[in-house]
């Protein structure tokens, strides 16, 4: 009965590790240039705004995003000094054509600085689709977004893309 036992618990140990193996880190930065963008401003006296992006840059990292070309389709709803509800799309493109589409939600927390009020960006990704290496592959992680000098972002992406289920 014990061999039995400890036979169930190794090849249940042993299915879980193959399970992680398929997994990829993903850990990338890309400083995020602006091609195209409007700003809506409520015009209600506070300095509320919506700004609607099309962005550029390179993924640089490790995992199966680095080196990639990446576009962002963004929709940032800001408030300051209150905060914001940035929203949108990446879409990955590496060397080989292979296509990766990822979601993100972020909330942007205006909180005290030295001279102005420092703007924190942090929320989530999810890799909703994909083509070639990224077909049939699932994803998510943490986003971290960061003044990169003038209108330019840097977009920080930490997590996993793996087989989908």
């Amino acid at each position: 009965m014990a061999i039995r036992k400890f036979a169930a618990t190794a090849a249940l140990g042993l299915s879980m590790l193959a399970s992680q193996v398929f997994a990829e880190a993903v850990n990338v930065k890309a400083v995020m240039v602006p091609q195209e963008q409007m700003k809506f401003e409520m015009g209600d006296g506070t300095k509320h705004f919506v700004l609607a992006v099309h962005r550029q840059g390179q993924a640089e990292g490790e995992g199966p995003l680095a080196g990639a070309k990446v576009d962002e389709f963004g929709w940032h709803d800001i408030d300051p000094p209150r905060a914001g509800d940035p929203q949108g799309y990446l879409k990955f493109e590496t060397a080989a054509g292979d296509v990766a589409i990822v979601k993100f939600t972020v909330r942007a927390v205006f909180m005290k600085g030295a001279d102005k009020p420092a703007l924190h960006d942090n929320g989530f990704w999810e890799l909703t689709s994909g083509t070639g290496a990224f077909a049939g592959k699932r994803g998510v992680g943490a986003l971290e977004i960061h003044p990169a000098g003038g209108p330019n972002r840097e977009f920080t992406l930490t997590g996993l893309i793996e087989d989908a289920p």
